[in-house]
């Protein structure tokens, strides 16, 4: 078997991995709850391919997340139940219906009213899902299809935005921002009462709630800008290591005023480039 640009080939190619005559002793034990793990990890080594703007690392990396679907599909067809070609025609079928303004007869170039056809076509399709789910032990709310395995962060995000559609929302930003130091003072008051864990645990939840929604209504990804966050962390805390090294000493047994004066030089360093 040779490589090839034909998709045909990689489910060639998982097919004899799965095969029990010959195929891949590590693949053959794997099942979906087994695979779920790798999947996430791929998808963010392609976000972060696509941040270090590395375009030979990201087009491996979405060779690696192409392969996961095509694993599912396999492990799905053994058990009759789906194969990949019901995948692509899903998600065909699915992107048709939801751009009648380039598929069908809307004729429109609005991209706000192009937003709320979106909406209520993924609205009808809950709806059907609901419908068809009815009866199910998993109930169908209105928040209940956004993914509990997401980032806490995006869910956030994705369950503010949810019911926001039916008015439940701050006016602005402003308002968001009072939210969010009333969270704070409400930790604050916590801290001090000498609060338990769990109630320390479920205030920062709600701080936490808060940052996403300020997020949203200034129309800032909140993940990505943690991300982000993180990035800068790591970037100023290497001068540390740096300055650290330089000076012949070990970064365990630098004081802390050693370790806040390097700090404020990389803090200087990223305003200047700004």
């Amino acid at each position: 078997m040779k490589p090839s640009r034909d998709i045909q080939v990689l489910i060639d190619i998982m097919a004899r991995l799965r095969n029990p005559d010959g195929g891949c002793p590590w693949d053959l034990e794997q099942d979906f709850d087994s695979i779920k793990p790798h999947t996430i990890e791929e998808a963010y080594e392609v976000a972060e391919a696509i941040e270090n703007k590395d375009f030979d690392e990201l087009r491996d990396e979405l060779g690696d997340l192409l392969f996961q679907p095509v694993y599912y599909a396999q492990m799905a067809a053994e058990e009759g139940k789906f194969d990949f070609g019901d995948i692509v025609y899903g998600i065909s079928a699915k992107l048709i219906r939801r751009h009648p303004h380039v598929f069908g007869d809307l004729n429109t170039s609005d991209p706000v009213e192009v937003k709320k056809v979106w909406d209520g076509i993924k609205a009808e399709e809950r709806a059907q899902k609901a419908a068809r789910n009815k009866g199910a032990a998993k109930p169908q709310g209105f928040l209940n299809d956004i993914p509990r395995g997401q980032p806490a962060l995006m869910r956030a995000d994705k369950l503010a935005k949810r019911a926001a559609r039916i008015g439940f929302d701050f006016a602005g930003p402003d308002q968001a921002a009072e939210k969010l130091h009333e969270e704070l003072s409400e930790v604050q008051e916590e801290m001090a009462s000498g609060a338990s864990k769990e109630r320390l645990h479920e205030e920062l939840g709600d701080l936490l709630f808060a940052v996403a929604s300020l997020a949203r209504k200034l129309s800032i990804d909140p993940e990505t800008a943690l991300q982000d966050a993180n990035a800068k962390f790591m970037r100023r805390f290497a001068h540390i290591e740096k300055g650290c090294a330089e000076n012949g000493t070990a970064l365990e047994d630098a004081d802390f005023e050693t370790l806040q004066a390097l700090w404020d030089e990389a803090r200087l360093a990223d305003k200047k480039q700004d």
